[in-house]
């Protein structure tokens, strides 16, 4: 069975109709021939975008020279009311002394400290699960959003704040468009960004109670109480430049971050992964026999037996990358493929379409996780496989996620039996990750001992 993908929009449209789709997803409103071009030129009347899928651009943008290639302001423009200035939106100067300050936090090393919260989230999540039909998209947003409390602020999800922010989360998903209308005009500074008042309304309350989050946790360390969680970490670590640590304002900007990117594109992936082994029932057997192997108790070392359970996770990233475009900006005069490109055009990468791409990978969209074993897919999965970005930008929590992932797949099919629901089949579509239309609807049913 070949899995979903979106019906992909005519080749030609007009720029009003582009947009429209573009505002409601932007999967949708790309045309086919992306699945097979090198480079592709887009025009409006305010600004040039160049879709990249050349492994030679994308290196040249991501890795050789990043500092020519910043991100895009018109992507910040619509989170900016959450997001403020974090990490996932600034640059130059201002972002290099961020990750000095963040990344120690996220070291191979670590990630056996922060371990033991994962694998109580992952337990937690899969005694929450029933027999019967479950939405299994809300229920991984649930689990993902729990272990980053335990993992950051050492809280389950079932405390009074976690529940707040996780509300109000899921508040800011349903009303906050993919872009904001000063993505797509050259607004000056000056002239409100019209977002929505629900919006604005909930950004505000997860600010806050982030805010007396960092507060509280400011007083433990003052007191010497702090448990020794990512939060701690972070906001212990000064920038080895400066011997400055992050202020209040500036941890809230990162832990709004944390908890959107930690939490979003987890959820969408492992609700992928599971619709895709609800569907191929002899790898949903397979990761099922190696989640049998695991202890009762926490053993970062079990971690290896989950070899063929990494792969399908692996799998649903390049078919399901949970951000399936960025975007950046050229600062110079630029010559792509032997086109002229003007400073200020928006370079696009795709990992949406690089993953899929006709040119590059066998059965591109087929659901094959054997294929990361295979020598014939070294130079793919090298050159043209990003979920988590690539170069000095790569995700500080990728190691985080490839930990986080496979270990509640195996939780969850260590206890059940995931099957698909005949002629329900989801329809992907990207608001601020890679979500089902109408939500991943599957039938659960106790494996036997």
């Amino acid at each position: 069975m070949i899995p979903p993908k979106p019906t992909p929009r005519p080749d030609r449209v007009s720029l009003w109709r582009y947009l429209r789709l573009f505002r409601h997803d932007i999967l949708s409103a790309q045309p086919a021939r992306l699945y097979r071009a090198w480079m592709a030129e887009f025009r409006t009347p305010f600004f040039r975008s160049y879709m990249c899928n050349d492994p030679k651009l994308i290196d040249l943008v991501l890795k050789s020279r990043p500092d020519d290639f910043p991100k895009s302001n018109r992507i910040r423009e619509g989170l900016n009311p959450l997001l403020g200035n974090s990490v996932f939106v600034t640059n130059g100067e201002i972002w290099k002394r961020q990750r000095r300050i963040i990344d120690p936090a996220f070291e191979g090393g670590r990630l056996r400290d922060t371990f033991p919260a994962m694998w109580q989230a992952a337990e937690a999540a899969t005694a929450r699960l029933h027999a019967g039909e479950v939405e299994v998209e809300e229920e991984m947003s649930h689990a993902a959003a729990d272990v980053i409390f335990r993992t950051l602020f050492s809280i389950p999800i079932e405390h009074q704040t976690a529940q707040a922010v996780f509300h109000e989360f899921r508040a800011y998903q349903r009303t906050q468009p993919i872009l904001n209308l000063a993505a797509f005009l050259p607004l000056p500074r000056w002239f409100p960004r019209l977002h929505r008042r629900a919006t604005l309304r909930s950004a505000a309350k997860i600010r806050a109670l982030i805010t007396d989050m960092t507060t509280a946790r400011a007083a433990e360390i003052a007191a010497g109480t702090a448990p020794d969680d990512l939060a701690t970490k972070i906001m212990l670590t000064a920038d080895p430049q400066t011997g400055q640590t992050f202020n209040t304002e500036e941890m809230v900007d990162q832990v709004a971050i944390f908890f959107l990117a930690g939490h979003e594109t987890s959820a969408s992936a492992l609700a992928w992964a599971l619709y895709l082994l609800a569907t191929h029932p002899e790898a949903q057997a397979r990761v099922a026999t190696e989640a049998a192997s695991l202890p009762d108790a926490p053993d970062f070392a079990a971690m290896s037996r989950l070899k063929f359970t990494r792969d399908v996770f692996r799998e649903t990233l390049r078919l399901y990358p949970p951000v399936p475009m960025m975007v950046r900006e050229n600062a110079c005069p630029e010559t792509l493929r032997d086109r002229a490109v003007a400073p200020g055009a928006q370079i696009v990468l795709s990992p949406w379409h690089l993953h899929r791409h006709e040119r590059l990978w066998t059965n591109p969209d087929g659901f094959d996780p054997d294929r990361w074993s295979r020598e014939d897919n070294k130079t793919c999965a090298r050159d043209a496989y990003l979920p988590f970005s690539a170069g000095p930008r790569v995700c500080t929590g990728a190691g985080f996620a490839m930990v986080e992932g496979p270990l509640l797949l195996a939780h969850l099919l260590r206890r059940w039996q995931v099957d698909a629901i005949a002629d329900d089949i989801p329809v992907p579509v990207a608001h601020l990750t890679v979500r089902a239309a109408n939500g991943i609807r599957l039938r659960l049913t106790k494996r036997t001992a």
